[in-house]
């Protein structure tokens, strides 16, 4: 049985902490322990994908400063419990397609893409629908 939940948030840094609790709370509502790898990896992928839409959403037209378009902007998170116990994070946004960077070891920043590389079974962008992009990842449970 597939379970699908979806939620718009405001681009705004305090959104990242609220879409990893919704994301928490639908996967254990549908069954998966806290104490679940897949729980905590599907968390930690929400929790880059958001962080990076917040971080790196490109501003609205007519805004005079990226901070006020920030808490304009919103973005859609959506969480798919899929029938072989894994399952589908999806977030959603206006901006343009993320990049995989090259991040030198003193660096903390932009290594989002590159630990949801690292927990994803698979990840991936589209385009289209509402919000014109959606950046994807499965996350496999493990047996």
């Amino acid at each position: 049985m597939l379970r699908r939940n979806a939620f718009v948030l405001p681009g705004h840094p305090a959104s990242v902490g609220l879409a990893r609790r919704m994301v928490r709370d639908h996967l254990a509502d549908w069954g998966h322990g806290f104490d679940e790898p897949m729980l905590q990896d599907a968390v930690l992928v929400v929790s880059e994908l958001a962080t990076d839409v917040v971080r790196r959403g490109a501003a609205a037209p007519g805004f005079p400063s990226l901070d006020e378009a920030r808490s304009e902007r919103e973005f859609e998170v959506a969480v798919t419990a899929l029938a072989d116990g894994s399952c589908l994070v999806e977030v959603s946004d206006e901006a343009g397609p993320p990049r995989l960077r090259l991040v030198g070891a003193g660096e903390d920043a932009d290594r989002g893409l590159r630990l949801v590389e690292s927990v994803a079974a698979a990840w991936g962008v589209g385009s289209g629908g509402r919000y014109g992009k959606t950046v994807w990842a499965v996350v496999r449970s493990t047996p």
